[in-house]
């Protein structure tokens, strides 16, 4: 677990309430409050109201919307986060990244494009600046339409 130095440098603080653990499965789509920890491997979309935490060993594949991520194994897929997102080394990220802090340490793997808003919360008004909730409820009104 990360320390409490930790959950303030990488904006991760928050309850972690939910742990797929190492050597676990899920596939289909899931929804958070508060923070997520992977360390097993997920096919399907993840909302978490706060923030990800994804361990060296962990892997997902498919598309991400959060406050907060720290990346320490591998996310294939586009991920949307509000705050700060982490690209630890050794991590690997393929896809879409769309955020308004991003930290990437040596040895880390991104492969995909980029967009950031440092004003997130300002005077800019795009998808970038809303809130969680906001963009939780843009995808569920989406995916409620393709559905139909």
């Amino acid at each position: 677990m990360m320390s409490r130095k930790n959950d303030e440098e990488y904006g991760t603080g928050g309850n972690l309430n939910t742990m797929v653990g190492k050597g676990s499965t899920f596939e289909g789509t899931m929804k958070v409050q508060s923070t997520l920890r992977v360390d097993g491997k997920i096919k399907g979309n993840v909302t978490a109201s706060e923030s990800l935490v994804v361990g060296k060993e962990g892997d997902i594949n498919g598309d991400v919307v959060v406050r907060n991520a720290v990346i320490g194994g591998k996310l294939k897929g586009k991920l949307t986060a509000s705050g700060k997102v982490v690209l630890e080394a050794n991590s690997i990220l393929h896809g879409e990244l769309r955020t308004a802090k991003l930290v990437i340490h040596e040895g880390a793997l991104f492969e995909g494009s980029c967009s950031m808003d440092g004003a997130s919360g300002g005077d800019r008004k795009n998808e970038y600046g809303k809130s969680v909730s906001a963009l939780l409820e843009h995808r569920e009104e989406k995916e409620s339409k393709a559905t139909r």
